[in-house]
């Protein structure tokens, strides 16, 4: 055995480093660099007077109260190596800054005074005559990337900035109240109810560059048919776009072809995709200010729904459009899932598949018909894929629909090939339609509508897709 194999993990690791620490090296790889952009240069977010009003709204309820809101610290993926780094929502919503932000910053919320008054503690650049900037792997420039400077970010964000090693120093040992406090946890969810114009803007760019993904997977199909674990080859098409279009995927991408549609939360995506199968595709695009869209379509691989398949997928769409007749202001959000419910129940009743009638079934100690839909139709959306999923339990599902509100409809039926009360036509199919909407002051605008929904439509996209292709 080597001598080296025997020396404990923390020294091999140490081991690693063979960056030189001389005086002549430290004063030579600092000299010799452009000065760095001017502050001038950047603009103002079109976040920033959103994000001041929201942290007025926060200082406002929790008057007398010093409030910490942590961006986050990156996470260890394995070892030495860590997952994209993304804040914490809430710290995203409070402060405008989206993909940029620097690790580890914190937003302070005084509140002790006559007026709510905020600051944002983040590390800012050490600038390149320090030993950090070559020589630290975690936060140097050198290794991953420059940081902003304070007056950068004041400018950027409309917010008074200050070093994060003054943190300490200014809370001065006083309490403070943080995410983990209940109260302010559920305030801050529900704060994200009802979007502002940022935000719907946000969305909608979301939306569409989730829309445009779609048309890759698309095109990816035929690959997709002739590769081993062609899930992974529609999962790629659809990463792809998000990371050129947006900051990251909103959520784990489900390619689900076949059976493998009847697992909700399928991401393995190490399925083959079959030429007569069905794949189901959950995606969304996450911007880089975090909002992110979450849309599903279920296609057929080959370009045509068979007669079993058109079957299941008429039935779903038309519960998503029951759920889209009734969506309007001062409706209850629970009523959304309701009367999808009311079309799935009457569906199974009608394919003989209830021991009892659809009415019956729906009777709340009953729900048959569940079997095949066990997800709820809806939930809400934003900077979080489940947005506002820290809000009242009873205010989630009882809130009314307000103008601004955005979240899903997605109703779905999942047949698992080994369900023997299903009919044999349908094992192995499983069918979800997910559309984001907006609520307006009349009814819902469907975010997604550019994305082909209907049976014909669908076939025409993938046909004229290929065929340009």
């Amino acid at each position: 055995m080597n001598s080296s194999d025997k020396q404990p993990i923390k020294a091999r690791d140490s081991a690693r480093s063979r960056t030189p620490h001389s005086e002549k090296f430290l004063d030579f790889i600092s000299s010799g660099w452009a000065p760095a952009d001017n502050a001038a240069e950047i603009e103002t977010s079109p976040a920033a007077s959103y994000a001041a009003n929201r942290r007025f709204a926060v200082g406002a309820a929790f008057i007398g109260n010093l409030i910490l809101i942590e961006a986050g610290a990156s996470t260890v993926r394995s070892n030495d190596t860590e997952y994209r780094y993304r804040p914490h929502s809430a710290f995203a919503h409070l402060t405008g800054w989206g993909s940029a932000t620097v690790p580890d910053s914190v937003l302070a919320i005084d509140s002790r005074g006559s007026a709510p008054k905020s600051i944002l503690f983040f590390r800012e650049t050490a600038g390149r005559t320090s030993e950090e900037f070559f020589a630290n792997a975690a936060i140097g420039e050198f290794w991953v990337g420059p940081r902003p400077g304070l007056a950068d970010v004041k400018k950027l964000l409309d917010i008074e900035t200050r070093s994060l090693s003054d943190l300490e120093r200014f809370i001065d040992g006083e309490p403070t109240i943080d995410l983990n406090e209940p109260d302010l946890a559920e305030f801050l969810a529900e704060m994200r109810f009802v979007k502002d114009d940022y935000e719907i803007g946000q969305m909608r760019e979301a939306v569409a560059a989730t829309v445009a993904g779609f048309d890759d997977i698309v095109d990816a199909l035929p690959k997709a048919m002739a590769t081993a674990r062609g899930e992974r080859v529609v999962e790629a098409a659809f990463f792809g776009a998000a990371r050129l279009a947006g900051n990251d995927l909103g959520y784990e991408t489900i390619a689900a072809a076949g059976d493998h549609a009847c697992t909700l939360h399928w991401i393995q995506n190490d399925g083959d995709v079959r030429d007569g199968d069905l794949i189901l595709v959950d995606a969304g695009v996450e911007v880089d200010s975090l909002y992110t869209a979450d849309l599903t379509r279920t296609l057929p691989v080959n370009g045509k729904f068979s007669e079993a398949q058109r079957t299941v997928y008429e039935a779903v769409l038309e519960a998503a459009d029951a759920v889209f007749a009734i969506a309007k202001p001062g409706i209850k959000f629970r009523d959304l899932h309701a009367e999808a419910m009311k079309v799935i129940a009457a569906k199974t009743a009608q394919w003989g598949l209830l021991p009892v009638t659809a009415e019956e079934s729906l009777k709340a100690d009953n729900q048959y018909h569940r079997r095949w839909m066990v997800h709820g139709t809806s939930h809400w959306l934003g900077l979080d894929v489940h947005d506002c999923a820290a809000a009242r339990r009873e205010l989630y599902l009882d809130i009314e629909l307000k103008p601004g509100m955005i979240f899903t409809i997605e109703p779905g039926l999942y047949f698992h090939r080994d369900d023997l009360l299903a009919p044999a036509e349908f094992r192995g199919i499983g069918v979800r339609i997910e559309d984001d909407v907006l609520v307006t002051e009349n009814g819902v605008e469907n975010l997604s509508a550019a994305l082909p929904r209907t049976i014909g439509d669908i076939e025409s996209w993938i046909s004229n897709r290929w065929m340009v292709s």
